[in-house]
Order: structure tokens, then C-alpha cells, then sequence
């Protein structure tokens, strides 16, 4: 039985079915989502959405969807979907839909009277393109199909509203037609694997309506255009192919590329193997370098997210390479900012204070698995320079305090990864002493240290990281431990934030911890007890008074309650790590037993990955953007080591 497999009974159930989506990219920025019954619910859903760099950096979607009709006998029954003003869905192809199997390539069957027909789509790595496949499995009668192209020719987050500014001309290809609406944008590209009519008939559709925005209170009705319709006979047991894509393709190479494609899925029959796939969703490269974009429909790269995602997204599947070549892409961006004060223009918020931390942190996760001489030989100077670059005051906006510690300005705009505001103004207004910076410059200062063991010429440079080290842990603990076990979340003057927040996950969960076990253990437990959930980690305990568990209502609403009180799968990863160092192998089976509550995620939302975030509350429903990087790589990095841990728990029994 496949493992992301829904039958008849959901797919045609519009209240289960339109809340799952599904997405699939090209790993060069462009991709294709949509709802798993194929009709569109935000306006990023598309079924080739494209970045554009010559216009800006956002994605744009070209083409909307695609209606198909089975024709029998001069009656034609359409298979699409769309949602209309008062709940209205016309046509109503869900009706006909059998099943949708995402096992290896997204598989919808159709059953129209007594044809069975079944839709398969890939999208080709690092070309802005999309195949469709359709095979005619059973028929009793002359069999045709027609094609109709909802085009929209737009920025992802706008919407296209009936204009007489479209070019409505029409171009001629082989097996097929080119058109584009707007200046500045590609021509779109539909061809087919064999011949096909294409008739003229163009129509604005009106007033198409995205049920997910409108609940986010947004703009959400659009126009969009239909040049025509492309129409050609199928057999019984055979299969057209059908192709969008930004430049003029050969309809000979259709099958062979197809099936090429296909060799290269990993096969989502498992919770590992879904979240694999999903990570490689987030891989972007282009002729600057190679990185992990934050998430999808609506984020590009960001530093912090990417830093955290990279790990797990890396070396959690086994993809080592693609660490050290993202990583370097990175790093790179990263000198070049400190050195000259440029910032990157793929790697987003690289200018943020806690960016060389982080840095160093995902260093540190490769120095796990790999010989300390190896990891010191290839990043040791690397994290010896950005370590040199905050004790000498080079990174903007962090400074080295007398007392070891590191400040920040976070008042005026967002520093940290709690970062809503509203007009450039934090919600959140985190200043002076941060937590999760402090318990990462720690970790930093210590593991730059252990690169230099055994190493003589360092013997005075390492020594003098020690006294830092030691200076760090005494500040931090008489800074952030508070008489009631826990840690303030940030202390900037006299005022002590008092908030039970998840960076103190953060700072347990490091390597090398300001806290002793038994400090460690206290605030593990206020963890569990008011900010665990089986979704992660509560951004704010439900016992304050700003809790708010839900990202719902308009923009301003959701921006208020981002941060306080939804759960993120990332923290997870932290609050693991925490776990184990204080209950060793024991710990086992209740990480394990919570790692049930993500693996329960994989048919829900954006199925086979993990939204950005989760209600705080039951039944902790997924908010945001439909896939995350940074959850999914923590979960597979926590995967990786529960692996780890069951290792040692077999070689201590044995």
C-alpha cells in the first residue's frame, strides 16, 4: 500500500481534500502547487511559477492550470476545478477523481463512465518546465481530450484582474502554440508529444475566487485568460504527453526526459524518505552558487533559515556534498559582508547579528560524524575568522560586552528569529542581552576551542578562548538564570524579560551549554510542561497573558499572534538534543513517541513535508507557508540522531 495514497471517498469530500496541497520544484526557484484535487486555493498556486530575475527577485505564475475534458461520443465531461463567489465550484471535475497517489510522482485517476484515465506530473530539474502525462488505461468508445490553458502572467502575490493590456497573439509551434501576455515576461511554451488542434477561442474567467486568502483576509477573486483550447483523439493503453515550459522544446524527447525524471525521485513510502524528498524541494541552484530557499509558495532565501535548515537538509539525508557546496556559497556571501559591508542578493537578512553564530552552529553539526582533524582542516579557519570578526566588533549590530556577553539593538526593528512587526516596528522588542545569542557565542567560543585540542601552536590561542569561555558561562548564568529554574528570555538594562519563551530550548539543546545537567534538567521540565506540543514548540507558554494560539484573522492579526503562542517543528530539534544530553539513550522512546505528531503531518497540509507553523493548541492545525525548510531539515536531523542513539543503546546492551 502506498504511503500517501487517498481514495475516492476523500478526494471527491472537498472539505478533506481542498485542505491538501502538494508542491513539487525544479530546484532553480520555480515550482508547482496546488490542492491535491488540482484547484487552486491561493493565488502562489500555479502550475508553472517561475522566477523572473530580470523583473525582480519573486516567483510569477504563468500558468494557472489546465482543464481537461474527456470527450465521448461529441459530449464532453471536464475534469477541472475552480472555485467561484457563494462556495460555487464549477466544473466540478473532483466528481470523476478515483484516487491520488503521491508514492513516487503525483498520480491522479480518473473514472468517466467507462474510461479510466490517470494524470501523472513531473517537474524537470533545473529547467523552468512541467510534464504532464495522461495514459488512457480504459475505453469502450473513440476517445478524445481537450485542453484549455488558464493563463495569468503575474507577480505570485498579485492578482490579474480582466484588462485590454494582454497580447492575445498566438504562435505556432511544433505540436503546439507560444504566447505571451505582458512585455518583459518569457513566452510560455505548451506542446504536446504528437500532433494537436489548437482552436482559437479566447475568454476571460471571472471572478475565480482563492478560499485560503480569503480567510487571511486579503485580496482573493481574480480574471484570468484562456486563449483557446488544444484538442486530439487518445487510444485505449496510450499516452500524450503534454509540456509548459519557457522556451520551445522537441515533442521526440518528451517521453525520454520524462522517464529520465522519474528515475531520479526518491519514492515517498516512508517518513524519512518524504522528508528527504521534501528537502531536496528546497534546493536552489543557479550560476552563483547553490542554497536552500526558506520555504514555499511565498519565501525566497533567507540566511538564518537556510543555517538551520542546512544540516538536516544536508547531511540528515545523506547529501554531503551539497553541504560543503551550499555552505561555501554561504560563507563566501557571509566574508564579503563582513569585509565590505555588500550584501548578497540571493541570501536574504545576511546582515542580521546572529548570522555568524548560526554559521558556526552548522559547522559544528558536521564536525559530529567527521574526524575533529578533518572538520578543523576544512571550516576551522572559517569559524576562527567569524569568532575574530565579533570579538573585534566587525558584525554590525553585535557587541562584546565587559562581562563576555554579546548585545544587540532589536528595538527599533527585528533582530531575531521573532522578528513581527508592525511598520518596521518589533512586537517583539528583544534588545540588550539576547538569549539564544549568548547560549550560541558560548557554544561557539567552546567548540573553536575543541578544534584546537592537541594542537601546540595554538596552545596560547586556545588558552585564551578558555578564560572567554569561562567568562561567558559566569555572565550567562548570573544574567539569564532566574530564582524559578527557567531563563529570561532577553535582559536589556534593568528590565529582566520574563516571558517563558523556546530559545531557552536553544540554549540547552547546544553542545556545549552554560548550564550544568541539573540546570539543564530544570528548565527541560518548564519546557515539556508549558511549551511541548506534538507539532514542536510553543513561541510563548499558554500561561501568559499575550498567548494566542492561533495565526488567524487579517494581516495585522496574524503579525500579532506569529509569535505568540504557534508551535515550530524546528525548536524540536533543540528541545531533542536537550533531551538526550540530560536523559542519555533512556530518553529514547518518548522522542521517538513525539516524532509520531510530525510523521502524522505527512498526508496533511502540504502533504509529504511540515508547515511553517502550528495552533499552540488542539488540534494544532498548520499555519503559514505550506513547507518549511528549517522544520523539515530539524526533523530529519533529529531523525539522524535518535538513528544515532539506537546505536548506542543496541552496542550497551550487547
Amino acid at each position: 500500500m502506498s504511503y500517501l495514497k487517498f481514495d475516492k471517498n476523500l478526494m471527491i469530500n472537498l472539505e478533506q481534500s481542498l485542505p491538501k496541497e502538494m508542491l513539487r520544484t525544479n530546484k532553480s526557484g520555480a515550482y508547482h502547487c496546488t490542492t491535491i484535487v488540482g484547484c487552486n486555493t491561493r493565488k502562489q498556486h500555479g502550475l508553472l511559477v517561475i522566477p523572473i530575475p530580470e523583473m525582480d527577485d519573486k516567483a510569477h505564475v504563468l500558468l494557472s492550470s489546465l482543464d481537461e475534458s474527456v470527450i465521448q461520443h461529441g459530449a464532453p465531461f471536464n475534469l477541472g476545478l475552480h472555485q467561484y463567489g457563494d462556495g460555487v465550484f464549477s466544473p466540478n471535475g473532483h466528481k470523476y477523481i478515483r484516487e491520488f497517489n503521491c508514492e513516487n510522482v503525483p498520480v491522479m485517476t480518473f473514472r468517466v463512465g467507462g474510461v479510466i484515465l490517470t494524470k501523472e506530473k513531473v517537474f524537470i530539474s533545473h529547467e523552468n518546465r512541467i510534464l504532464i502525462k495522461y495514459t488512457l488505461k480504459e475505453a469502450h468508445s473513440d476517445t478524445f481530450l481537450r485542453f484549455r490553458p488558464f493563463l495569468a502572467f503575474r507577480n505570485a502575490n498579485d492578482l490579474c484582474i480582466q484588462n485590454d493590456r494582454i497580447n492575445t497573439e498566438i504562435k505556432r509551434v511544433e505540436n503546439g502554440i507560444a504566447t505571451c501576455l505582458y512585455e518583459g515576461y518569457p513566452e510560455l511554451y505548451m506542446q504536446f508529444n504528437k500532433p494537436v488542434e489548437w482552436v482559437n477561442d479566447g475568454h476571460w474567467y471571472n471572478g475565480i475566487e482563492y478560499v485560503k486568502d480569503k480567510v487571511r483576509g486579503i485580496p482573493y477573486k481574480e480574471d484570468l485568460w484562456v486563449p483557446g483550447y488544444f484538442e486530439l483523439p487518445i487510444k485505449k493503453g496510450e499516452s500524450i504527453i503534454f509540456s509548459a515550459s519557457t522556451f520551445e522544446c522537441d515533442p521526440r524527447d518528451f517521453e525520454k526526459i520524462y522517464d529520465k525524471e522519474l528515475e531520479s525521485r526518491t519514492c515517498r513510502t516512508s517518513f524519512f524518505n518524504c522528508l528527504k524528498n521534501s528537502a531536496k524541494q528546497f534546493y536552489l541552484k543557479n550560476d552563483k552558487g547553490m542554497y536552500i530557499m526558506a520555504g514555499y509558495p511565498w519565501y525566497n532565501v533567507r540566511g538564518r533559515d537556510e543555517l538551520i535548515a542546512l544540516p538536516g537538509c544536508t547531511l540528515g539525508i545523506n547529501h554531503e556534498e551539497d553541504y560543503h557546496e551550499i555552505l561555501a556559497t554561504f560563507l563566501k556571501a557571509l566574508r564579503r559582508y563582513i569585509d565590505t559591508g555588500e550584501t548578497d542578493r540571493t541570501i536574504g537578512e545576511i546582515d542580521l547579528p546572529d548570522i555568524p553564530l548560526w554559521t558556526i552552529w552548522a559547522i559544528q553539526q558536521y564536525r559530529k560524524n567527521k574526524d575533529i582533524n578533518i572538520c578543523k582542516e576544512r571550516y576551522g579557519e572559517d569559524v576562527r575568522y567569524l569568532i575574530e570578526a565579533i570579538r573585534h566588533g566587525k558584525i554590525k549590530n553585535l557587541r562584546l560586552e565587559e562581562n563576555g556577553l554579546l548585545s544587540s539593538e532589536g528595538d527599533k526593528s527585528p533582530v531575531t528569529w521573532l522578528s513581527a512587526s508592525i511598520n518596521g516596528k518589533p512586537i517583539i522588542p528583544r534588545s540588550g542581552y539576547i538569549l539564544e545569542f549568548n547560549a550560541l557565542w558560548y557554544n561557539a567560543v567552546k567548540f573553536l576551542s575543541s578544534l584546537l585540542e592537541h594542537d601546540q601552536a595554538e596552545e596560547g590561542y586556545k588558552g585564551d578562548l578558555d578564560v572567554l569561555a569561562e567568562k561567558i558561562k559566569e555572565s550567562f548564568i548570573a544574567t539569564f538564570l532566574n530564582d524559578y529554574g527557567y531563563l529570561y528570555d532577553y535582559v536589556n538594562g534593568t528590565y529582566t524579560d520574563l516571558e517563558v519563551r523556546p530559545n531557552m530550548a536553544i540554549a540547552i539543546g547546544l553542545d556545549y551549554s552554560p548550564l550544568d545537567r541539573r540546570q539543564r534538567k530544570k528548565v527541560l521540565d518548564l519546557c515539556t510542561r508549558e511549551l511541548l506540543t506534538p507539532k514542536g514548540l510553543r513561541s510563548l507558554s499558554p500561561k501568559s497573558y499575550a498567548y494566542h494560539p492561533e495565526y488567524l484573522g487579517d494581516p495585522i492579526q496574524r503579525e500579532y499572534a506569529v509569535h505568540q503562542g504557534p508551535a515550530r517543528p524546528w525548536l524540536f530539534g533543540f528541545y531533542a538534543d536537550a533531551y538526550f544530553k540530560v536523559f542519555g539513550v533512556s530518553g529514547l522512546s518518548f522522542i521517538e513517541r513525539m516524532l509520531i505528531g510530525y510523521e502524522d503531518e505527512m498526508t496533511e497540509g502540504c502533504i509529504g513535508s511540515l508547515s511553517e507553523m502550528y495552533d499552540g493548541n488542539p488540534p494544532f492545525t498548520g499555519r503559514g507557508a505550506v513547507s518549511t525548510a528549517k522544520n523539515v531539515g530539524e526533523i530529519l536531523r533529529t531523525l539522524k540522531t535518535v538513528k544515532e542513539m539506537n546505536k548506542l543503546l543496541t552496542a550497551q546492551t550487547d
